[in-house]
């Protein structure tokens, strides 16, 4: 018998020290990434509860204003892929502490803008910090948890951290903006931004996978010009549907350019297409896609309507949607459990269908006096969201090596971006159409369910019961705990 395997010996307690440490040190670098999600998310959703106020501050028209809340929305589409890149080559954490910088200082400079042009820019310059910062947090999560059961815990309970933003985004607008004026709504996340920044060191571990890779600049500019087009497609669409053509006209003639020069770059292409092969993954994206499509129609369309139709005020629209919120906080953190027993194929497929419930509920009853019914199918929408989101980034960061986990949290963002612009713009479409607003809401509503079912055949069809990483011999994974400079420079 050898000697370590004698028995028990002085080393043991220095090794139960050790694991403990690194349960310590995991639980803080999983609140660190919790942080970044938040500001990301906040900002996003209370924004648009400030757009008046900063309109009548400023007498900016319309058009201007919508720029308010666009440039942050192009500007992270633009950079999305770039950030996910950076990250996979430059150090995990560095880039996610860059962007938590970029984001901060943003916010301070949206805060004190004395133009509305100021805080236009202010808020482009938040887009590129969280291009940075949250597919950097998805890589994180990818390579500091290798242990898959463990990582869908954490992917749920991050996942839960956007049903908090969405709980606490609007509510918190309403009660700052008429107490403490628009600026407030960006002075909130600062402390939050500067606190995942100063956290990122002690917490984080770097880590990064250089190795026979680089900026693939070709890639960059189509992989640009794809996202950009498509996104300020759907913000000219509202008011200039020429340009919007023009703009959409340039994704499309870029998307074949992009997976022409991609295919040739192969495995250290800035988007290796044999991603895409993988169907566990391809699933995932089309589950996101379907998911973002449905929600972002509803958070778009249902305050309108009981904003122009019934009435309701900031606030009173902020609370009324908080059972989505709720339950799929309360629901999120349980999805990876629930997965292990379950199975991730019936987990994303049943998250859909019950989202799909909630949709055609509230189209049904879109003009019901009575609110009862929409605050059931919100609650709904939310259990659905809680059942398929973790389930669904686990199947993305473990079909593809830790070597891609930047890249592929950024392509997950991607679809994120795609279903929610596709799904504003084409719902939007639907309820503009419409003589009245809640036949226009009713239609939409009903669209939107059917996605849903659409997109849960497809996850049938492409998941497994059992994710598998099936790129870890298409593509190279060096040792992912290697750093910018082939040092490691921390462990869990």
């Amino acid at each position: 018998m050898r000697k370590e395997d004698a028995g028990p010996c002085p080393g043991a307690a220095g090794a139960g020290k050790h694991t403990r440490g690194v349960a310590d040190r995991r639980t803080l670098t999983l609140a660190t990434l919790c942080l970044a999600v938040l500001i990301a998310q906040v900002d996003t959703s209370v924004v648009n509860l400030a757009v008046r106020s900063i309109g009548v501050y400023f007498s900016a028209n319309v058009a201007t204003l919508q720029w308010v809340v666009d440039s942050y929305n192009l500007v992270y589409a633009v950079f999305l892929l770039t950030g996910g890149l950076l990250a996979d080559l430059y150090g995990r954490r560095r880039i996610f502490m860059v962007g938590a910088a970029i984001f901060t200082a943003a916010s301070l400079l949206c805060a004190f803008a004395p133009t509305v042009w100021l805080l236009v820019s202010g808020r482009a310059l938040a887009g590129l910090g969280a291009a940075l910062l949250l597919p950097a947090s998805l890589a994180i999560i990818r390579v500091v948890w290798p242990d898959r059961a463990a990582r869908g815990r954490v992917l749920g309970i991050w996942a839960a951290c956007n049903g908090v933003a969405l709980a606490i985004g609007p509510t918190l607008g309403g009660l700052l903006i008429p107490q403490f004026g628009w600026r407030s709504v960006f002075l909130v996340v600062v402390p939050l931004g500067f606190a995942a920044f100063v956290l990122a060191v002690p917490a984080i571990p770097e880590s990064s996978n250089p190795k026979d890779r680089h900026f693939d600049m070709p890639g960059q500019i189509l992989g640009a010009a794809v996202l950009g087009g498509l996104v300020f497609a759907s913000i000219e669409a509202r008011g200039a549907i020429l340009t919007a053509l023009a703009a959409l006209g340039v994704a499309i003639l870029a998307l074949p350019l992009f997976m022409l020069v991609e295919s040739k770059r192969g495995a250290m292409a800035l988007v290796p297409l044999d991603m895409f092969r993988v169907r566990e993954f391809t699933g995932a994206m089309t589950a996101t896609i379907g998911m973002t499509f449905g929600m972002y129609g509803v958070l778009f369309l249902l305050p309108l309507t009981w904003q122009s139709v019934d009435g309701f005020d900031p606030l009173r629209t902020g609370i009324a949607l908080m059972p989505m919120a709720l339950v799929y906080v309360f629901v999120s953190p349980f999805s990876g459990a629930l997965s292990r027993t379950l199975g991730t194929r019936f987990m994303i497929t049943s998250g859909l269908l019950v989202i799909a419930l909630g949709l055609l509920i509230l189209g049904v009853t879109a003009d019901w006096e009575s609110i009862i019914m929409a605050e059931i199918a919100l609650a709904l929408t939310g259990l659905g969201m809680g059942l398929a989101t973790g389930p669904f980034l686990a199947v993305a960061l473990n079909a593809v090596p830790a070597a891609r986990s930047g890249t592929a949290a950024a392509l997950i963002n991607v679809a994120r971006m795609t279903g929610a612009t596709i799904g504003v713009a084409v719902l939007g479409a639907v309820f503009s159409s419409a003589q009245h607003r809640l036949v226009g809401l009713r239609h939409s509503m009903v669209l939107g369910s059917l996605v849903q079912l659409a997109c849960g055949i497809i996850v049938l069809a492409t998941t497994g019961t059992t994710p598998a990483s099936a790129l870890d011999e298409a593509l190279p994974s060096p040792d992912v705990s290697t750093p910018a400079k082939s040092k490691t420079s921390g462990k869990q």
